[in-house]
């Protein structure tokens, strides 16, 4: 398998599931779309992974490479039928891509935080062997407020009502990252936006906060992604 993978910053990238790509053979190539590099043609692809990032899917004046990005998405979702993943900004920008709409959050939800599978996600193969609820890493201030036409809510919060979303066979989004890594928090708090956004959720000591938390869980982070991602391989093979 050959992925083509968007980042929006270095910072963002697939983290653990490089490992799993790794380990299993798969290649990938990822492009720095916020230093200007241009996506090559989806033609010898096998799947398309979106990351996330600071920006905002709104953003187009700031961040004209947005627009020709949820095309590239719709051409991969909707017209070839590509696999996708998509992880918090990628989440949002799937929903945009295919007729939704997203808008800033009425609480930003930053920090390790319990997300519940519905109905339907609990009966979707990629949440097999995932518990009812479960903790994860969040950290965003916009979220999806209508999904496209078509598309399932496979997670939620009390915050964000699309946590975990699926469209078609072979697309999947989430709002909290299953990518994390032991350096993933020390690594955002790098990113000046990030690190705004987290005092002013947290407050003052929300970093060590942040830190302490996310360190108890990264062994529970990363045996679900390895789950999701196993879950992922084995859905896009069977359709």
């Amino acid at each position: 398998m050959k992925l083509l993978i968007l980042q929006h910053v270095r910072a963002e990238h697939p983290g653990i599931f490089r490992s799993f790509l790794h380990e299993d053979g798969h290649e990938w190539v990822s492009v720095q779309l916020d230093e200007g590099e241009t996506p090559p043609s989806l033609a010898g692809f096998d799947g398309l992974w979106v990351m996330g990032g600071p920006m905002d899917v709104w953003e187009v004046d700031s961040y004209p490479w947005l627009r020709d990005e949820k095309r590239l998405i719709r051409e991969a979702v909707a017209e070839i039928g590509m696999p996708f993943l998509g992880l918090c900004l990628g989440h949002q920008l799937l929903a945009e891509a295919l007729g939704g709409t997203c808008r800033k959050a009425e609480r930003p939800e930053i920090g390790v935080m319990p997300v519940q599978l519905t109905e339907v996600g609990t009966d979707d193969i990629i949440f097999d062997d995932f518990p009812d609820k479960f903790s994860c890493l969040q950290w965003h201030a916009a979220e999806i407020k209508q999904m496209p036409r078509g598309a399932v809510c496979l997670a939620t919060s009390p915050d964000c009502a699309v946590q975990a979303m699926a469209w078609g066979p072979r697309a999947y989004s989430t709002q909290f990252h299953l990518e994390a890594e032991p350096d993933t928090v020390q690594s955002w708090m790098s990113i000046p936006t990030y690190r705004t956004s987290l005092i002013k959720a947290l407050g003052e000591t929300g970093p060590k906060k942040l830190e302490l938390d996310f360190d108890a869980h990264i062994t529970e982070f990363n045996r679900s992604a390895k789950i999701f991602y196993l879950n992922w391989c084995q859905k896009v093979k069977r359709t």
